[in-house]
């Protein structure tokens, strides 16, 4: 189906902001805007034909103009957190900033999710590019970014990243949107099902840094290998704060099955499948009071962010994968979002 546009605001320095539309045919609908690459909707239907817009965020680009928990947005150079704002890479150090709990947490001050990204469309695809600079951020090397989001008729989005570099760098990059399958105004994710095909995670410490071992989950609430209820499990998590925990994936550089988030009430339910060796579930329990799409107010435990990734810290881990893109190779990634309807 066509993908069709609007304008959808104006940034601080006179940039435009463009909102797309892209549809398929089966009452499936995705909005995205240019700046940060945001899902700001998807409207999916239940299993009586009802639609519903299933992704948190706000009406209107003045939401998104200031400081909001990444709702829906394209994270890089690096999704998640690194210990300290520091990392090295060939024995030079490099030093970033520390925008949460003295660690640098996705991309920095400014990150990928701040910029208005160049937008094509390419039949049913939307291309976005973004040219980061040496040292913006911190981050080493002149890196071009392409983010490729696609609606098909089997109703998969699926995102798909690239990047090149001129300079050994670091990128982790990742979609940050917030889930209720039973609509984005429609109260905490207590009646969720949640399935996560990771036997091992990385445990944190109170500044959410992996400790640097991975552990299986069996015996453990961060097992979510079997349909979970969320509203159970959120509390069996220690300290109160529900999972903003990174889950070890087999296979890393594969396409796989990665997780199923389901809504028995309405039916709706979302497989995910990804390229990566991690994916961090978070269940909002940091979000501050934000008032979001049509008056509602978002509070913790609304909604659950399943996020694909490398990780967290990683460019100080020897033991997690790597994730140092240099001159001559290719970053890529893909992860896809199936919707379907258990009736």
């Amino acid at each position: 189906m066509p993908i069709s546009q609007e304008k959808f605001g104006i940034t601080d320095d006179g940039e435009e902001v463009i909102r797309y539309t892209l549809t398929n045919g089966n009452n499936l609908e995705v909005r995205i805007i240019n700046y940060g690459g945001i899902i700001t909707n998807i409207f999916a239907p239940d299993k009586n034909g009802k639609r519903a817009d299933i992704v948190l965020g706000f009406n209107s680009f003045d939401g998104y103009k200031v400081k909001h928990p990444y709702f829906g947005a394209l994270i890089g150079r690096y999704g998640n957190r690194i210990a300290g704002g520091r990392f090295s890479i060939d024995g030079t150090e490099y030093s970033l900033a520390r925008n949460n709990n003295g660690n640098a947490l996705h991309g920095g001050l400014k990150g990928f999710d701040k910029r208005v990204w160049t937008a094509s469309v390419e039949g049913d695809k939307l291309v976005l590019q973004l040219d980061s600079p040496d040292g913006e951020e911190g981050y080493p090397g002149n890196l071009i970014c392409y983010v490729t989001y696609q609606l098909t008729p089997d109703n998969r989005l699926t995102i798909t990243y690239f990047a090149l570099t001129d300079k050994p760098t670091i990128v982790n990059m990742t979609n940050h949107s917030y889930f209720n399958l039973n609509g984005h105004d429609s109260g905490t994710i207590d009646d969720h099902v949640l399935r996560v095909k990771a036997s091992h995670f990385t445990p944190v410490n109170e500044t959410l840094i992996p400790k640097g071992k991975i552990e299986p989950v069996d015996g453990t609430a961060f097992d979510l290998q079997s349909d979970t209820l969320l509203g159970d499990r959120i509390k069996q998590v220690p300290g109160n704060i529900g999972f903003d925990h990174n889950f070890c994936l087999e296979k890393p550089g594969q396409i796989k099955h990665v997780a199923r988030l389901y809504h028995p009430d309405s039916g709706r339910c979302m497989n995910m499948y990804s390229s990566e060796p991690g994916v961090q579930v978070y269940t909002g329990a940091h979000m501050p009071d934000i008032i979001g799409k049509g008056g509602v107010k978002y509070r913790k435990f609304a909604s659950v962010c399943l996020e694909a990734q490398h990780y967290p810290n990683s460019p100080n881990q020897e033991n997690f994968p790597p994730v140092v893109l240099r001159p001559g190779g290719t970053y890529t990634q893909s992860t896809s979002y199936e919707f379907s309807v258990v009736k």
